[in-house]
Protein backbone atom coordinates (compact mmCIF):
# COMPACT_ATOMS: atom_id res chain seq x y z
CA UNK A 1 0.00 0.00 0.00
CA UNK A 2 1.21 3.73 -1.10
CA UNK A 3 1.89 6.21 1.64
CA UNK A 4 -0.65 8.06 0.29
CA UNK A 5 -3.43 5.73 0.53
CA UNK A 6 -2.28 5.38 4.18
CA UNK A 7 -2.57 8.89 4.85
CA UNK A 8 -6.51 8.89 3.49
CA UNK A 9 -7.23 5.73 5.33
CA UNK A 10 -6.10 7.48 8.57
CA UNK A 11 -7.73 10.60 7.54
CA UNK A 12 -11.14 8.73 7.03
CA UNK A 13 -10.63 6.86 10.43
CA UNK A 14 -10.23 10.32 12.34
CA UNK A 15 -13.16 12.11 10.79
CA UNK A 16 -15.65 8.69 11.16
CA UNK A 17 -14.09 8.30 15.43
CA UNK A 18 -15.00 12.16 15.56
CA UNK A 19 -18.71 12.03 14.37
CA UNK A 20 -17.64 15.61 12.82
CA UNK A 21 -21.43 15.88 11.74
CA UNK A 22 -24.46 14.36 12.36
CA UNK A 23 -27.60 15.20 10.69
CA UNK A 24 -30.94 15.50 12.39
CA UNK A 25 -34.57 16.32 11.99
CA UNK A 26 -36.50 19.47 13.87
CA UNK A 27 -39.77 21.16 14.30
CA UNK A 28 -39.82 24.77 14.66
CA UNK A 29 -41.99 25.45 17.82
CA UNK A 30 -41.98 29.20 18.13
CA UNK A 31 -40.00 31.64 15.46
CA UNK A 32 -39.67 34.48 17.76
CA UNK A 33 -37.57 33.78 19.66
CA UNK A 34 -36.62 30.73 17.27
CA UNK A 35 -36.93 27.31 19.00
CA UNK A 36 -36.78 23.59 17.23
CA UNK A 37 -37.72 20.80 18.65
CA UNK A 38 -35.38 17.99 17.59
CA UNK A 39 -36.59 14.24 16.75
CA UNK A 40 -38.76 15.05 20.24
CA UNK A 41 -36.06 14.65 22.14
CA UNK A 42 -34.83 17.79 23.07
CA UNK A 43 -35.25 21.24 22.47
CA UNK A 44 -32.51 23.64 20.93
CA UNK A 45 -32.89 27.68 21.70
CA UNK A 46 -31.18 30.42 19.32
CA UNK A 47 -28.53 30.35 20.87
CA UNK A 48 -27.28 26.91 19.49
CA UNK A 49 -28.62 27.68 16.29
CA UNK A 50 -26.79 28.64 13.37
CA UNK A 51 -29.02 29.78 9.92
CA UNK A 52 -28.43 29.67 6.74
CA UNK A 53 -29.77 32.42 4.46
CA UNK A 54 -32.51 31.15 2.83
CA UNK A 55 -34.50 30.66 6.21
CA UNK A 56 -33.98 34.91 7.41
CA UNK A 57 -36.91 36.36 6.56
CA UNK A 58 -36.32 39.24 3.35
CA UNK A 59 -39.28 41.88 2.31
CA UNK A 60 -37.97 44.59 -0.38
CA UNK A 61 -39.47 47.99 1.66
CA UNK A 62 -42.46 49.89 0.40
CA UNK A 63 -41.54 51.97 -2.31
CA UNK A 64 -43.63 54.17 -5.00
CA UNK A 65 -44.30 54.17 -8.76
CA UNK A 66 -44.21 57.36 -10.94
CA UNK A 67 -46.65 57.11 -14.15
CA UNK A 68 -45.73 58.84 -17.30
CA UNK A 69 -47.77 61.62 -16.88
CA UNK A 70 -46.08 62.32 -13.11
CA UNK A 71 -48.76 60.77 -11.07
CA UNK A 72 -47.09 58.91 -7.63
CA UNK A 73 -48.80 56.09 -7.35
CA UNK A 74 -49.30 55.03 -2.93
CA UNK A 75 -47.00 53.14 -1.45
CA UNK A 76 -47.27 49.48 -2.27
CA UNK A 77 -47.03 46.55 0.70
CA UNK A 78 -43.75 45.06 1.09
CA UNK A 79 -43.38 42.36 -1.24
CA UNK A 80 -42.33 39.38 1.11
CA UNK A 81 -39.17 37.35 -0.71
CA UNK A 82 -38.56 34.95 2.05
CA UNK A 83 -41.34 34.25 4.51
CA UNK A 84 -38.60 32.91 7.20
CA UNK A 85 -39.42 30.34 9.82
CA UNK A 86 -42.57 30.00 11.23
CA UNK A 87 -44.31 27.45 13.57
CA UNK A 88 -44.58 23.97 12.66
CA UNK A 89 -41.81 23.96 9.82
CA UNK A 90 -39.84 21.29 9.75
CA UNK A 91 -36.30 21.53 9.11
CA UNK A 92 -33.09 19.91 8.47
CA UNK A 93 -30.10 20.24 11.10
CA UNK A 94 -26.75 19.34 10.95
CA UNK A 95 -24.84 19.26 14.89
CA UNK A 96 -21.35 20.71 14.08
CA UNK A 97 -18.39 19.28 15.83
CA UNK A 98 -18.41 18.99 19.86
CA UNK A 99 -22.51 19.47 19.36
CA UNK A 100 -23.05 22.64 21.13
CA UNK A 101 -24.31 24.34 17.95
CA UNK A 102 -26.51 23.40 14.96
CA UNK A 103 -26.84 24.52 11.43
CA UNK A 104 -30.81 24.69 10.17
CA UNK A 105 -29.34 23.85 6.48
CA UNK A 106 -33.30 24.25 5.11
CA UNK A 107 -36.57 23.70 5.47
CA UNK A 108 -37.83 19.84 4.63
CA UNK A 109 -41.01 19.74 2.17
Amino acid sequence: MSMINIIKQAGVGAIHAQNPVHILFGTVIKSNPLEVNVEQKFTLTEDFLVLTESLIRYEEKEHTHSSANGETTPPSKPLIIRAGLKNGDKVLLLRVQGGQQFVVLDKVV
